[in-house]
């Protein structure tokens, strides 16, 4: 579940009494809808001072941000710039490691591993993992992997596939699955294996068959690029790692719980905003409708790896290349505003 805060209306006048500074904000109606409900939920623009509900924005916003916030027409709003589709800087960029092969074929591990686990998936109950299979045309990897680049560029994040332990955060030894209240399965030591495939996969620059796309709507979303089979691994939710109490008043937009400690002084969250992967573009479903929910098509499950907690995006389904995915937001603690995801 990836848990976002939720701040109050535009600051109000200083040294005015309520009823005072609640008269402001009584005509204040959104630019999109007109209505003037839900005003704590009106964000006013610090240029124009028009007003615009959070889930009327397009994208939607979750949160008033922090500072200062410009509407659509005063900030201008673009379409990102595509990032260079140059062989080099991409390598560069995802510090793949350098080999004449490394982006040219695809690794004989996957197929290795195929053939070893092929006749234990027949039986959905075994559960076991698989890892993805990536493009077989080199080409296509480079246009999956700029268009990820596109996106971390355009939020600012530095790319990273794995959790990152920050001076002044969460320090590495407070990850213990043993504090998760209720406890927290194990992954199993075959399905360790697959996740340490797709590492060494991506490492090599084979990435899994997605596509990070910029929709008006939603913002970025990511598309499958290619048939993705049931119980694949899509990616592992990285980012710093920090306590909860740290973040609750913060208000990124991509946070997820790492560990549900039964002291919530121990509980942890994943923070992508500095530093991140291709997860934190994946998209939520709307908890609130029926068709929202028909959308989900990926699990977001904790596990216990290796005596660390960890969370992996696992396809819940067989998902058609050009699918977009989805999971639920509020698969843990059910506390995500979710009833206005489009």
């Amino acid at each position: 579940m990836a848990l976002r805060s939720k701040r109050s209306q535009a600051p109000k006048p200083i040294f005015r009494s309520k009823a005072a500074a609640a008269a402001d904000y009584s005509d204040v109606y959104c630019e999109r809808c007109g209505s003037g409900e839900s005003p704590g939920e009106l964000l006013l623009c610090d240029k124009c001072d028009k007003g615009f509900h959070l889930f009327c924005l397009r994208p939607i916003l979750v949160a008033v941000p922090k500072g200062s916030w410009f509407c659509p027409s005063c900030s201008k709003q673009k379409k990102p710039n595509s990032f260079p589709l140059v062989q080099t800087k991409i390598i560069d960029f995802f510090r793949i490691q350098r080999s004449t092969e490394s982006i040219q074929k695809p690794s004989q591990d996957i197929q290795k591993k195929r053939k070893r686990s092929s006749s234990l998936v027949v039986s959905k109950k075994r559960r076991k993992l698989l890892p993805f299979s990536p493009s077989e045309d080199p080409e296509r990897r480079l246009e999956q992997m700029r268009s990820l680049a596109t996106a971390l560029t355009a939020s600012g994040t530095e790319f990273s596939n794995e959790l990152t332990y920050r001076p002044a955060m969460a320090p590495r030894s407070v990850n213990q699955p043993a504090l998760e209240k209720g406890g927290m399965q194990v992954l199993s030591k075959e399905d360790t294996e697959t996740l340490n495939l797709c590492k060494r996969m991506m490492n090599r620059g084979e990435w899994p068959p997605l596509m990070v796309v910029f929709d008006p709507k939603e913002g970025f979303t990511v598309e499958a690029d290619r048939f993705i089979k049931d119980l694949t691994i899509i990616t592992e939710y990285v980012g710093d790692v920090d306590y909860l109490k740290n973040r609750e008043n913060d208000d990124g937009d991509s946070m997820m719980t790492l560990l549900h400690a039964d002291n919530p002084s121990q509980s942890l969250v994943i923070c992508p905003d500095m530093r991140g992967n291709i997860a934190r573009f994946i998209n939520g479903i709307n908890n609130h409708s029926q068709e929202g929910r028909k959308k989900q098509n990926l699990k977001c499950v904790r596990y216990d790896v290796d005596g660390e907690c960890r969370v992996l995006l696992i396809a819940n389904r067989d998902i058609s290349k050009g699918e977009r995915l989805y999971y639920d937001y509020n698969g843990y603690e059910h506390e995500y505003p979710t009833e206005h995801f489009v």
